[in-house]
């Protein structure tokens, strides 16, 4: 019997898309070793578009794996080089933006930047429509916007955190979770993205929307050897907890997993937003107003940190030093 062998013409990177659509029965998902080569080729431009488009859109439908989501953030850090210089305590990824509430979650990184934890978020922005994104919102308060590695050491240093756009992290990445607009779909960049720790963070903080997603990235952390992480699924699916309902916190702790749930902060829900001005989160942070269900997420998420921070050991010690640094605060930053 003649051996079946591909065309000599078949693209390299065909045999990805083949493994991951070849049917109900014969499809699979991509080994860590295929995932690694398949984004390496990725990054490298060495595919065409059709052939991206499809890749992406067949991970979608079946969803990441651990094992892929290992090998294409191993690919993706290959070709970020951050300063060793750049210490950072907390790896902060912002992607989803807000639809429902204000980004309060703002504040809880200005809140522990003043406890004096060194914070790098890195995100994206306008990649899906009608959101308030973190970019948009921190240039509407006048702090500045990082645009390479020396702004971000810069940034840094001066007032504990820094913004990093994945357009200037990435610029590959950048271009493909653009195309959710083009395509109609989140694609696996928004996963991977948040799994990234370009700075080699000591601890890693991780919200998502889908519920399915969480152990997904617990487990994809685990692999990687992130020795502290906790993965919410946070409001909107950004960093920020929820105050009405109770917190699963997925979270992974010198290699082991473990999940732990915390408690709604309130006995009742409160009705989304109606008033999306930017200028409410200045002035709670001035003390000039008052907002019970922002002020509370603030309080909450700053919580989760402290604890993944090694500041606290339970959640009601973390929530009370969370209170008193809020108190505390410096109301003028703003």
């Amino acid at each position: 019997m003649k051996t079946s062998i591909p065309p000599r013409h078949e693209h390299p990177f065909a045999q990805f898309v083949r493994i991951l659509g070849k049917g109900k029965n014969g499809t699979r998902s991509l080994t860590e070793d295929e995932a690694l080569q398949s984004m390496k080729m990725i990054m490298n431009g060495e595919v065409e578009d059709v052939q991206l488009g499809a890749f992406l859109m067949l991970l979608r439908v079946k969803e990441e794996s651990p094992e892929e989501l290992l090998g294409f953030v191993q690919a993706v850090r290959e070709s970020i080089h951050a300063p060793e210089s750049l210490n950072i305590d907390l790896d902060w990824s912002s992607y989803a933006g807000k639809r429902r509430h204000l980004p309060w979650y703002l504040l809880s990184i200005f809140l522990l930047a003043e406890t004096g934890e060194k914070v790098f978020v890195h995100g994206a922005s306008g990649h899906t429509i009608d959101r308030l994104y973190t970019e948009d919102v921190l240039r509407e308060l006048g702090l500045p916007i990082a645009e390479n590695w020396h702004d971000c050491q810069q940034q840094v240093n001066r007032q504990g955190f820094t913004y990093f756009p994945l357009r200037n992290l990435s610029p590959r990445l950048h271009q493909i979770i653009e195309l959710r607009n083009t395509l109609g779909l989140r694609s696996p960049v928004h996963t991977l993205s948040r799994l990234l720790n370009p700075c080699n963070a000591r601890c890693i903080i991780q919200g998502i929307f889908h519920p399915g997603y969480r152990p997904v990235h617990q487990l994809a952390a685990q692999a990687l050897g992130y020795e502290r992480v906790d993965v919410i699924k946070g409001e909107a699916g950004e960093i920020e907890r929820n105050p009405d309902i109770p917190c699963l916190v997925q979270s992974v702790r010198n290699g082991e997993v473990q999940d732990k749930t915390w408690p709604a902060l309130f006995n009742k829900r409160h009705v989304k937003e109606t008033d999306f001005t930017i200028g409410n989160l200045v002035s709670l942070w001035r003390g000039q107003s008052e907002h019970e269900y922002g002020e509370a997420s603030v309080i909450g998420t700053c919580a989760i940190a402290f604890t993944l921070l090694g500041k606290a050991e339970s959640p009601p010690q973390a929530e009370e030093m969370a209170r008193d640094v809020w108190s505390q605060r410096n109301k003028s930053f703003l």
